[in-house]
């Protein structure tokens, strides 16, 4: 039989984070004297109390390494039950969610979505403000420590590629996988702290900068006003977010490197490279086609642009400028970068740029393959070798993607979603994006008027995006029960 001791003990210290966290929009409420302070505190003594019953009757007060079968369950299994205990703050706050919405707005926080039901955040009290970001900031640095840690172990998707414990000791930023992980939070830290300081000195108050900080490190997308960024109609600030967003794409074990004193494998990594490649790209591409069919001065148009293309490439969903208005070339542009995501190991989702470079060069060994039938052509990443399972795991993860994403798009449609809600509402959830295209859940839309069965599925689908599918799918066979 599978232990679930160990599981359970790790999900019960995950709550323990998660009811501790709940104390600071309690405070945050307490401040301006808003009642929704009870809520808080009430939903944290009870997070806190099952997640410390679970770590004590767990504890074994040894060293227990997690098996194969138990990563896939805990994996699953600890993103589901702190979504329910998230959502408890948003079922009993002043806004009183349903639990369907309430689950979906903080599987969308966690996952870094940014898709959400809840209109009137300009007026909302700052605790159930706060504690939308800090869904983001939780689950962003728990994003990293899953793709840099857990699914290479898994060997999900092709991501066994960036597995630390198979690298020499000049590859690993640091000896030990526990200061690793500190390196990463450290530098998850200083990035929000630098992007809160700035946009704060650009023109945000301090309660503003700090959660869109948090937002935008996390490539969350959550805001503190209906209108997103365009609320502020500040350049400097959407510049800065611009770069913030960035980061939060990149990979963070290179970004910890880079903070110690060695950025050449930062500027050299094939991914980053064509990361901002592509970035480059649309964004001068959109510029261009903004200016001269809009009439925008050229400057405002990339700066718009730039901000647009980050965002929805990040996953992050910031909205500075409704780009569902600037006509068909800009609505399959950025329907395309939906899909494209950010870099492993940093919090953006999608199907990875990484994926998309395993591809090119496997379609490139097969074309030279049809010219020379007798040669052998190695595939090498980042001058080294790709070990020979890797292509087929991602071109497994890209027909898993795309059938997913067909399933739920049928789904949204049989919901009662129009064409463009059902199919940019499966491909922004499963990569965790935030806005869709169309009048509905477009740039300046909301997912609150979609019926409950849409919610659902798409609160699963954000689940599955974020977990790279195989990590949830595998728990579906029923060999993966045997003993």
């Amino acid at each position: 039989m599978l232990d679930l001791r160990p599981i359970f003990l790790v999900i019960g210290v995950l709550l323990l984070i998660l009811g501790g966290a709940m104390l600071l929009p309690a405070l945050a409420d307490v401040a301006v004297g808003h009642p929704d302070w009870s809520v808080f505190l009430i939903s944290s003594v009870l997070t806190m109390f099952v997640g410390g019953g679970l770590a004590l009757a767990n504890y074994e007060g040894r060293r227990t390494d997690l098996s194969i079968r138990q990563a896939f369950v805990l994996t699953t299994l600890s993103w589901i039950l702190t979504t329910v205990f998230g959502a408890i703050p948003f079922c009993f706050s002043e806004f009183k969610l349903s639990f369907v919405d309430a689950a979906f707005e903080t599987m969308s926080g966690l996952t870094t979505t940014g898709s959400t039901v809840i209109v009137g955040l300009d007026k909302a009290p700052p605790g159930i403000l706060l504690w939308r970001s800090l869904l983001h900031w939780l689950g962003g640095i728990g994003i990293i420590v899953m793709g840099v840690a857990v699914l290479p172990m898994l060997k999900v998707g092709g991501m066994q590629l960036f597995r630390t414990e198979s690298s020499d000791n000049s590859e690993k930023i640091l000896p030990r996988a526990a200061q690793i992980a500190g390196a990463i939070g450290w530098t998850y830290v200083l990035m929000t702290v630098l992007c809160a300081i700035a946009i704060w000195l650009a023109g945000m108050t301090p309660f503003e900068a700090i959660n869109h900080a948090m937002a935008a490190l996390a490539t969350g997308g959550f805001s503190t006003s209906d209108n997103s960024i365009s609320n502020w109609q500040n350049p400097a600030i959407e510049w800065l977010l611009t770069l913030f967003m960035a980061i939060g794409g990149m990979t963070f074990t290179l970004m910890a490197r880079a903070l110690r004193g060695q950025p050449e494998p930062l500027w050299k990594d094939s991914q980053t490279r064509v990361y901002f490649g592509v970035i480059a790209a649309f964004s001068v591409a959109l510029a261009l086609w903004h200016s001269h069919v809009h009439g925008v001065p050229l400057g405002q148009a990339l700066r718009e642009a730039t901000f647009s293309v980050v965002s929805v490439m990040t996953t992050t969903g910031f909205m500075s400028v409704d780009y569902n208005l600037w006509g068909s070339f800009a609505l399959v542009a950025f329907f395309l970068l939906t899909f494209v995501g950010a870099c492993t190991g940093s919090t953006g989702g999608g199907i990875k740029i990484f994926r998309f470079e395993i591809l090119f060069l496997r379609v490139r060994g097969q074309a030279r393959h049809l010219l020379t039938p007798h040669g052998v052509f190695a595939l090498k990443y980042n001058g080294r070798a790709v070990p020979e399972e890797v292509p087929y795991a991602v071109s497994a993860f890209f027909y898993l993607y795309l059938g997913t994403w067909a399933a739920i798009s049928l789904g949204l449609g049989l919901a009662g979603c129009d064409l463009i809600t059902a199919t940019t509402g499966a491909a922004t959830a499963l990569s965790n994006v935030g806005p869709g295209l169309g009048d509905i859940i477009g740039p300046s839309g909301n997912f609150s008027t979609l019926p409950n069965s849409a919610k659902v599925m798409l609160t699963v689908g954000m689940m599955l995006g974020r977990l790279e599918f195989f990590t949830v799918y595998v728990l579906l066979s029923r060999r993966f029960w045997r003993n």
